[in-house]
């Protein structure tokens, strides 16, 4: 072949010894995961803006001690501490939640005492003789001081007390906040605070936020996975457009790619409607059963669960996008504390699955472990039932695949003439053959991510456009590698095996 230059003319005539550097092309995956919520009033962070934090201490400074993000970068960093990390924090609208926590009958004696906030514990000691307005007002002081010295997780809610009741109000406006958990735990050796607090809502939460200027503001920037714990209808429909395969990320003309993942916490019988209503590969959806005794905050399981998968989904080179994740640890969250809100069941979980609902499940130790996330494309468009997308692991092998051949293709292609054929060798040429190679080796390079690549050179497709000699077009069919979630044997006993004949 001969040789090419990209800087050097061919026509120069003064002697000179010139090099000219080139890449000679190194595909690294870059895949951020993207972190929506609120931040605290007074923080520095606009709004609608994506900006990387990279630790903890970096996020609770920037959103504020016991905010949604910062409390989702905690659970975040727990489950993924390498994985690359972007905040988008967006205003809240509506009403905030106000709850009143009323302190009666307070033990003479005094005592040990915790409140659940979540599954964070507010400890404090009752003296003998502190009557409610004590106790109330050191509740209400505790909360607003708490922050969990190993964790740095604060509390959603700010205190006031006054007349024995202790009135929080949540740090965010949105109707999310009736997902929180207040509670009086079993303590060994006793907790002074049974039978002496009594919980309120005085104030309903109201509200979810219009999502729709700080998605744009993403534009095409390579945010492959999105989390968010906003579901209602409306944002769920944003979802859909800023992901859609005809105008959005997905959309030829931009190829940025993205994935959202949300939670909704409802009744089965609600749940499955919602999974019914929803057929779209774009978006996932982590179920949580309604009700009191959820322990950790909605946007903190979302964000720890989720996490623990994406360093996997992120990793073609390595094949670890095609593994199934059942029995994969949630680290910093709580298994509810009412046993029928697990998804242990069989039964629950496929039909779950099968409505493009995700799975969790706990260990008999009581550690959440991930079960199934799936995503919620049902059908192929057309009332046929289709399952290819269904695997959330086939949204991180398309992305990886997809940026790995446009990075060959360029590399190798990109600034070239083409032509039917290069007897010359030249180096500004390329032909469909050329190409097609590209491709095979490219696919035969993704060995953890496609297989049955003989099937591939077999099917392979590449030919010059025939009303426009400047295009190619390709047909490249994948076939991708699968997660066994599968293993069924016929186990036969025998009183005793037949001899051979």
């Amino acid at each position: 072949m001969a040789v090419g230059f990209n800087l050097i003319p061919g026509n120069i005539r003064a002697p000179i010894f010139a090099f000219e550097i080139n890449s000679g092309g190194q595909f690294e995956n870059v895949s951020r995961f993207l972190l929506v919520g609120h931040a605290n009033a007074g923080s520095s962070l606009p709004a609608n803006v994506p900006v990387r934090c990279n630790n903890v201490e970096e996020a609770v400074a920037l959103a504020g001690r016991g905010s949604m993000l910062a409390e989702m970068l905690i659970g975040t960093r727990l489950n993924a501490p390498a994985q690359d990390v972007w905040l988008l924090p967006v205003e809240d609208v509506g009403t905030a939640e106000v709850r009143a926590i009323t302190v009666s009958n307070v033990p003479g004696s005094g005592g040990y005492a915790v409140l659940l906030v979540g599954d964070e514990a507010v400890a404090l000691t009752i003296n003998p003789g502190d009557t409610a307005n004590v106790v109330a007002a050191a509740i209400a002081a505790a909360i607003n001081s708490y922050q969990n010295p190993l964790t740095k997780s604060g509390l959603p809610y700010t205190a006031v007390a006054a007349a024995g009741v202790v009135t929080l109000t949540a740090r965010h406006k949105g109707v999310i906040f009736s997902t929180v958990d207040l509670s009086v735990p079993v303590v060994t050796g006793g907790n002074a605070f049974a039978g002496v607090l009594a919980f309120a809502t005085t104030t309903p939460g109201t509200g979810s936020p219009d999502l729709s200027a700080g998605l744009a503001s993403l534009g095409d920037d390579p945010f492959d996975w999105i989390l968010s714990p906003f579901s209602d209808s409306a944002n769920l429909a944003r979802y859909q457009s800023v992901l859609s395969d005809t105008s959005g990320r997905w959309a030829w003309s931009r190829q940025s790619y993205g994935h959202v993942f949300t939670t909704v916490t409802d009744t089965t019988s609600n749940l499955t409607t919602l999974g019914l209503s929803i057929d779209n590969r774009h978006i996932t959806i982590v179920p949580r059963l309604t009700g009191a005794g959820n322990g950790t905050l909605p946007w903190v399981f979302l964000a720890a669960l989720i996490a623990r998968v994406i360093p996997w989904l992120s990793a073609g080179d390595l094949g670890d996008v095609s593994r199934n994740q059942t029995g994969l640890v949630v680290e910093g969250v709580s298994a509810p504390r009412d046993r029928s809100k697990w998804f242990n069941d069989y039964a629950t979980r496929d039909a779950f699955l099968g409505t493009g609902l995700s799975t969790w499940t706990v260990r008999t130790d009581g550690r959440v472990t991930i079960d199934k996330l799936v995503t919620m494309q049902r059908t192929d468009g057309s009332g046929n039932v289709d399952t290819t997308f269904r695997d959330v692991q086939a949204i991180g092998q398309l992305i990886y695949a997809l940026r790995y051949f446009r990075e060959r293709l360029q590399a190798e292609h990109g600034r070239k003439a083409i032509a039917d054929s290069n007897p010359g060798n030249l180096a500004s040429i390329t032909t469909v053959v050329d190409i097609a190679n590209t491709f095979i080796a490219a696919y035969r390079s993704m060995p953890g991510v496609l297989e049955n690549s003989a099937e591939f050179v077999r099917q392979l497709d590449v030919q010059r456009n025939v009303s426009n000699p400047n295009r190619v077009d390709v047909y490249a069919p994948l076939d991708r590698i699968n997660p066994l979630d599968v293993i069924a044997a016929n186990a036969t006993l025998y009183a005793q095996f037949r001899e051979a004949v």
